[in-house]
């Protein structure tokens, strides 16, 4: 097999599972939170950072905003474009965003500060690339702060706190208001939204969980076979539960 049939192939499986976490009730309303948080006028630019397979930049682009994605992975962009036909996606990261100064009136980031190795210097370049009174939204979950029904805490607690050790900014979202205040950014608000997970999603969600534990060492195989376990029969009998903590943050520039 070659490496790109399976890049092309680890995008689409990756496409598939934003699809299904995006289109669940609770996503669908945090993520129209945070267009109302950002006060879309029709004709403002808004840039969406880590816009990944596009679907934002699609629903602000027919709320009447001139809606930009940006995002440093080629497959994504491809498959934005493909997805929704029109839109504007541009390659570009966090910290070097291809707009003026100036240019935009919102800017938005779901879900990638945490993957960032400098937020401080994303920060920066969202004051820059933002008009005065322009809008910020920042959304991100509390990585360590992940809530799992277990009749087995300690291990529990031990694979939360692994996975989120996977994450270089596993706090970054608690910390999204002083970042924002530190940022010189006004009008700081903060809002926690709990995203609660008993579906096949969820079961797939503590897969990787417990894969990441055993692969950093934090668990042993026996450990990972006898929690998953565990989480197949509360599956099969429809006690699976999984709460995670959404932080959204907006304030003014």
């Amino acid at each position: 097999m070659s490496d790109t049939h399976t890049i092309h192939t680890d995008s689409e499986k990756l496409i598939r599972l934003l699809d299904a976490a995006e289109n669940a009730p609770d996503a669908v309303a945090l993520r129209n939170r945070g267009y109302q948080l950002l006060r879309v006028r029709p004709g403002a630019t808004v840039v969406d950072v880590g816009c990944g397979a596009g679907r934002a930049v699609a629903e602000l682009a027919q709320q009447g905003a001139r809606a930009i994605g940006v995002d440093p992975d080629a497959a994504m962009l491809a498959a934005a474009r493909n997805r929704f036909p029109g839109i504007d996606v541009r390659a570009g990261n966090a910290t070097d965003l291809p707009l003026d100064d100036g240019r935009a009136q919102g800017y938005r980031a779901d879900k990638v500060y945490h993957m960032l190795p400098e937020p401080a210097a994303a920060l920066a370049e969202a004051r820059r690339v933002l008009a005065p009174g322009g809008r910020i939204v920042l959304v991100g979950q509390d990585w360590e702060a992940v809530i799992i029904d277990s009749d087995q805490p300690d291990l529990t607690r031990r694979i939360v706190q692994a996975r989120a050790d996977t994450v270089p900014q596993p706090r970054i979202a608690r910390a999204y208001r002083n970042l924002l205040l530190d940022g010189g950014f006004q009008d700081v608000e903060v809002e926690v939204h709990t995203a609660i997970l008993t579906d096949a999603t969820a079961h797939q969600l503590l897969t990787r969980y417990a894969e990441a534990a055993r692969r950093t060492g934090a668990i042993s195989a026996e450990q990972a076979e006898a929690w998953l376990g565990e989480q197949n029969r509360r599956a099969a009998s429809g006690r699976l539960i999984v709460a995670a903590p959404m932080f959204l943050a907006a304030a003014t520039r």
